[in-house]
């Protein structure tokens, strides 16, 4: 009997323990994310009340991309063809995105990616915090 509570105490802790794989931080980048704020290295923090432009992310087999989108009542999304590839990297325990335009490259470390929250931080020290983009309803005040 103390044997099975033992084992049933390790089954609940290592469930509740359960570390997200590199894979799965990965794939929780992909979909639409919204800015929330952005933590300066200086301390000052600039919090976002709402965006006109949200994030849409793709990424596959390590390989991604990032593009500005406008979300529309109905929720289809007005984009541009311009994007920023990467390339997303497992190192030293972190996930790195390197990123290549043709103007400029950088790389962004991602910080945690959640199932409805994402944080990276810039070469300049700048945090910034994601939630997942909830696209607008035209539903309001219409009864089933």
């Amino acid at each position: 009997m103390k044997k099975l509570i033992l084992l049933l105490v390790l089954a609940i802790v290592s469930t509740a323990c359960h570390q997200q794989s590199d894979e799965e931080k990965i794939n929780n980048l992909n979909g639409y994310w919204e800015i929330k704020k952005a933590e300066l290295p200086e301390g000052i923090t600039k919090e976002f009340k709402i965006s006109e432009l949200v994030d849409y992310i793709q990424v596959e087999n390590g390989e991604g991309f990032r593009k500005k989108v406008r979300p529309q009542l109905g929720g289809s999304f007005i984009t541009s063809k311009d994007r920023e590839n990467f390339e997303a990297k497992v190192e030293n325990d972190s996930i790195n995105l390197y990123y290549t335009t043709p103007y400029n490259s950088w790389k962004e470390t991602v910080i945690s990616s959640e199932e409805n929250e994402l944080k990276v931080i810039n070469p300049r020290g700048i945090i910034y915090t994601y939630k997942r983009f909830t696209p607008y309803s035209t539903d309001y005040g219409q009864e089933d």
